[in-house]
């Protein structure tokens, strides 16, 4: 029988008959001989280990000032350095072995085997601390340990063959064990290439300044949707996955939008649109209802938008385009303030009108390049009313200081300049012939 076509416990039974043949050549003189030599390497690693390991590690604890790639690798080190030392014993005890005794290479196969898989071993845990995710490093580490193990003993042909008996048949798909695990494995391949180009192509759109900042973000989002959409349809393909039968879990899809998702689609689209259209950007100062804040980031689903007292409100797109929102930068970084005052009728209102625009222009973050102006408004009961209004180009610094600086200002020159600003009162006379 070949063996595509063995049954599982057949599988089995071949791969357990490697295994005991392998055992019994274990028991050779030779072969017992290099396996003493690694125990007692195992031991001597181990001691190793056990004296240097504290010294190392206090030596590490007293650096300081070094950066923290140099950092993570001496900790890397000290935890792997038991494998570090046994790797490095046994194949200095094999090359002593074949170069000074003159031994044949296979004297020193099992020495060998036991030598390459130990360094191949430390090789994948330097490799794997490129993965920052704790579990998915450890995943990958042990799913390279348990290939790589069976790779050099040369039993991955049954331990794929194995695998694939473990199988469901679902209409023309041979769902196997092995199918599983190599589709796994290659889509997260193509989605840790994805990662890599969306992350790099992403710091060339932020770095670029003759693109919108809303246009680069339409750029990224549709950059990520492609490269991500694309790693998952071609991992599915690359195991033999039949792509025209998500055309019935496409449409499934389409009803449970269309009832369910109504919102969550709508918000979607209402960020597509926001982000054609420049209406808002990140970096806008906004206003929506009772929220003033600036756009930190622009959302598929939502944006966020930073407020003074240091609040971040996620204000669904949808708010964005169905509600009035007062864009304070849209055009231009130009923000008017007004300030509403009076003074006393005795007060000369040409002076008052020069003195509030020289206060209000003395304030820091108001602009000389447009001069604030001052108007009457209106004779009031009692005192003359007056507009004070002047510009600013940073309302992400704040709109109620710069209003209290300038009120502030108009305080000090109207005290030097015996400036009045009267306030209601009611004066009661009492007649010479009223009753006491």
């Amino acid at each position: 029988m070949e063996p595509e076509t063995q049954s599982a416990g057949a599988q089995i039974q071949t791969l357990f008959d490697k295994l005991v043949a392998f055992g019994n050549s274990l028991m050779m003189p030779s072969r017992l001989t290099q396996m003493g030599i690694m125990i007692g390497l195992l031991i001597v690693a181990y001691l190793f280990k056990l004296y240097f390991g504290p010294k190392f590690h206090n030596w590490m604890r007293g650096l300081s000032g070094r950066p923290k790639w140099q950092l993570r690798i001496l900790v890397m080190l000290h935890r792997r350095l038991r494998l570090i030392v046994f790797v490095i014993l046994i194949w200095v005890v094999i090359a002593f072995m074949r170069q000074g005794l003159g031994l044949f290479p296979s004297r020193t196969y099992l020495l060998a085997i036991v030598g390459t898989i130990s360094l191949t071993w430390l090789l994948i845990v330097f490799a794997a601390r490129f993965i920052h995710n704790n579990f998915l490093r450890r995943l990958v580490t042990w799913g390279a340990w348990i290939y790589a193990t069976l790779y050099f003993l040369n039993l991955t042909t049954a331990a794929e063959q194995l695998l694939d008996q473990v199988a469901v048949d679902l209409g023309g798909l041979h769902l196997s064990l092995l199918v599983v695990i190599k589709g796994l494995v290659v889509t997260a391949l193509l989605f840790t290439l994805a990662r890599v180009i969306s992350s790099g192509t992403t710091k060339r759109i932020r770095n670029n300044k003759e693109i919108s900042p809303s246009m680069q973000v339409l750029m990224v989002k549709f950059m990520q949707v492609t490269l991500y959409g694309a790693a998952f349809f071609i991992g599915l393909k690359a195991v033999g996955f039949d792509l025209t039968g998500l055309a019935v879990l496409s449409g499934a899809i389409g009803i449970g939008l269309g009832f369910g998702l109504q919102k969550v689609v709508s918000n979607l689209v209402s960020g597509i649109i926001i982000l054609l259209d420049k209406s808002i950007k990140p970096g806008d100062v906004i206003s929506l209802g009772d929220t003033f804040g600036w756009i930190n980031t622009l959302g598929a689903r939502y944006a966020s938008v930073v407020t003074r007292n240091g609040k971040e409100f996620l204000i669904p797109n949808e708010d964005l385009i169905t509600n009035q929102v007062v864009n304070w930068s849209h055009t231009n970084d130009f923000v008017r303030l007004d300030i509403h005052f009076g003074t006393a009728y005795h007060d000369d209102p040409h002076k008052v009108r020069k003195l509030a625009c020289d206060a209000a222009a003395s304030v820091d973050r108001v602009l000389a390049m447009r001069p604030p102006v001052c108007h009457i408004v209106g004779f009031g009961d009692s005192s003359v009313d007056y507009i004070l209004r002047f510009w600013i180009t940073d309302p992400t610094g704040g709109l109620t200081n710069i209003r209290g600086n300038v009120f502030l200002a108009l305080w000090d020159t109207f005290k030097e300049n015996d400036i009045s600003i009267p306030f209601p009162q009611r004066e009661v006379k009492l007649l010479e012939d009223s009753p006491k």
